[in-house]
């Protein structure tokens, strides 16, 4: 199974791929999750929010700022951790004065807990409105992150 996700952001491919890479920018808008890596094919990373490991996986494929493929596997609860891996996906490319992501979450099992990709659109919206204005969205998962980090 696969679940795509597609979002228009006015911004530069650099600027995007530093919000995708930098771990005090990704917490604003990931639900708080510090995601930390080299961002180099074949390495790991992981993303920790609330004193522990939330995700981790494989950085597969890095091409700054054009691609990044990661595994990922689910770690917030055993519901989503008997999942297993699945990989992700994101595309950046330039369109006129934005940019174009698309993030292609597959390798899911048919039927698999909706967790594990259904945070995307707000995640997606998080970013764009943190690129475009500076600001944080009041969805859920940013005021997560605000909790997070008072």
């Amino acid at each position: 199974m696969e679940k795509i996700f597609e979002i228009y952001i006015k911004t530069t491919p650099e600027r995007l791929w530093e919000a995708i890479t930098n771990p005090e920018m990704r917490k604003k808008y990931n639900f708080g999750v510090v995601v930390k890596s080299d961002w180099t094919p074949g390495s790991g990373y992981e993303g920790m929010g609330g004193g522990m490991k939330i995700l981790e996986g494989e950085n597969l494929e890095v091409d700054p700022p054009r691609k990044l493929v990661q595994s990922f596997r689910a770690l917030w609860g055993e519901d989503v951790k008997s999942e297993g891996t699945s990989r992700v996906t994101m595309e950046i490319t330039q369109v006129g004065d934005s940019c174009r992501l698309l993030v292609t979450h597959d390798q899911l099992r048919e039927g698999a807990n909706s967790q594990l990709y259904g945070g995307w659109p707000m995640v997606l919206s998080g970013l764009k409105t943190l690129l475009e204005t500076g600001g944080l969205l009041t969805t859920p998962g940013s005021l997560q992150w605000a909790e997070a980090t008072k």
